[in-house]
Parts: C-alpha cells; sequence; structure tokens
C-alpha cells in the first residue's frame, strides 16, 4: 500500500511541475499536494510541520505571482479593464490551442481588448506586449518557486 500512495504523491508533483506552464492546471497546489501526501506516508518523521509550513508559503507566494504578474504588467503598459480581460481570455483560449496558444494568446487577448478600448493599434500592441512580458516572467518566477519546492522536500526527505 506504502508503494501505492508514494506513487501518487509522485504523480501529484509531477502532474504539478506540468500545472506550473499549464494554467488550466493548480501547478504549486498539486506539488504541495503530493508533498503534503509524501510526508503523511512517512508519519512526518522527516519531513515535518516546519518544512511543510515553508512550502505551504511558497505555494501561497507562487498562486500570488501567478495572478499578479500579468497584472502587473498590463498595469506597467497602462491596460484599460478590456485589456486585462481580454488577456485572461487569451489565456484560457490559449489551453486548447496548444504550446503556441499558451504562449501567445494572452499577448493576443489582451491587444485586441486594448484595441477595442481605445482603437490605437500602437497602443494596444503596446499593451499585450506588456501584458505578455509580464506573464511569462511570472511563470519563470513559478518554475523556479516550484522547483525551490521540490528542492526543500527532497533535503526534508534526504538528510
Amino acid at each position: 500500500m506504502e508503494i501505492v500512495l508514494w506513487s501518487l504523491a509522485t504523480a501529484l508533483i509531477v502532474i504539478g511541475v506540468v500545472g506550473t506552464v499549464m494554467p488550466a492546471l493548480p501547478g504549486a497546489a498539486l506539488v504541495f499536494g503530493g508533498m503534503l501526501l509524501g510526508a503523511w506516508i512517512d508519519r512526518l518523521e522527516r519531513v515535518g510541520a516546519l518544512t511543510l509550513t515553508v512550502l505551504g508559503a511558497l505555494t501561497v507566494l507562487a498562486w500570488i505571482v501567478d495572478y499578479a504578474s500579468g497584472v502587473l504588467g498590463a498595469r506597467k503598459a497602462g491596460a484599460s479593464r478590456q485589456a486585462i480581460a481580454g488577456g485572461v481570455a487569451g489565456t484560457l483560449l490559449g489551453v486548447f490551442t496548444g504550446l503556441w496558444g499558451l504562449l501567445f494568446m494572452p499577448l493576443v487577448g489582451a491587444a485586441i481588448g486594448q484595441y477595442l478600448a481605445i482603437r490605437d493599434f500602437a497602443r494596444a500592441a503596446h499593451v499585450g506586449m506588456w501584458t505578455w512580458i509580464g506573464m511569462m516572467l511570472g511563470a519563470v518566477v513559478k518554475i523556479a518557486i516550484t522547483f525551490a519546492m521540490i528542492g526543500v522536500f527532497v533535503a526534508a526527505l534526504v538528510f
């Protein structure tokens, strides 16, 4: 039974890592769930409450970065509400259009939203680009946080 539980914990962590780049999956939360299951399997002997608290804090930080990054990029460019809504819609549509859609649909959505708000193509392109830059930087930070979580968990298990 322990092998099945460890397999489940590992699967949650792997799916969570994939989820750090897929907007439809709560990546860091799945990674944390796998680690929490792993700690429970081990009866909190090697991965204790302090480690789980640190992992939980990193999970919350990853969630904040995920939601704030695109908005901060859009705000830096002076995006309208329509641009932010377009960026969100582009992100959601990107989930269904593969890797290129995931990478570029937020940019397209934000640019279209901004264009509909102000009818200025150059300004819309600027807002779309900054929204995209914010989201890509956020994704890089979120991936780094996720791998830091894995490092903390493995260190607690091994040492």
